[in-house]
């Protein structure tokens, strides 16, 4: 259950007190896990926070890697989030002192030399979503899940799948690739995330607690205007919508 201070905080779409504390490696990574984006004042001003200065002072790489992975995701969507173009949001298209473009399923066959300053030299990674396993496979075989540990001052932008990827499970309920060993990732936060609540006719409160009720430990529902701010382990919530925190 929410507390009253969260509440209050979830009303004035402010930052809500800590509500996780994880001793995994998030003590040396800095997470922005939205489900629709950079959508509100609130959500850009935990961003600006964690960049520790202004968004057009940041560098940044987007990653579209985990639309391959979706059967409704393609070249035109891929396209609308490298540019910025709606209806696939905005992050890339923000005031960014300059934009890249890191394709995860290359960097295996160009080597770590070249790749590797790329992300070192950046501020911020935006993290597209799509299928969640897909996304964490090529972290894993490109060899940028190794290095993220390594990366403290680096923020982790992710939308939809590219928040996902960092929970320990997502459910069979999102995994669409149909090479996915099972619906396990990285496991760098210790929370699942539903996401898009009532955006979609699938993304109910009720399809999110059949959800969760196959899902170990705590489990975040949320809607396009909600994120997950995660600084040296805390985690706090972020919203000017709708979220509610679920435990199996």
């Amino acid at each position: 259950m929410r507390s009253a201070a969260m509440i209050l905080a979830l009303a004035a779409g402010l930052h809500a007190k800590p509500i996780h504390r994880n001793s995994h490696w998030t003590a040396v990574l800095k997470l922005l896990l939205t489900s629709g984006g950079v959508t509100n004042t609130s959500i850009r001003n935990a961003l600006v926070d964690l960049l520790g200065k202004p968004i057009a002072e940041s560098t940044a790489l987007c990653i579209p890697t985990a639309q391959w992975g979706h059967p409704m995701c393609g070249p035109a969507s891929v396209r609308g989030f490298v540019t910025g173009l709606p209806p696939w949001g905005g992050m890339s298209s923000m005031e960014w002192k300059s934009m890249g473009v890191l394709e995860l399923t290359a960097l295996a066959s160009i080597g770590e030399k070249r790749w590797v300053p790329w992300v070192r030299e950046v501020d911020v990674l935006l993290v597209d979503g799509g299928d969640a396993t897909y996304l964490c496979h090529w972290m894993r075989q490109s060899g940028l899940a190794d290095l993220l540990p390594s990366l403290p001052e680096t923020v982790w932008v992710g939308v939809s799948a590219g928040s996902m990827v960092m929970t320990p499970r997502i459910g069979e309920y999102f995994v669409e690739w149909p090479s996915a060993p099972d619906d396990r990732t990285l496991g760098v936060v210790d929370f699942s995330i539903f996401p898009h609540l009532n955006l979609f006719p699938t993304n109910t409160m009720a399809h999110a607690e059949r959800w969760a009720a196959d899902i170990t430990g705590p489990a975040y529902v949320m809607d396009d205007q909600t994120a997950i701010k995660v600084t040296d382990g805390d985690a706090e919530v972020v919203s000017e919508g709708q979220w509610k925190l679920l435990s199996s």
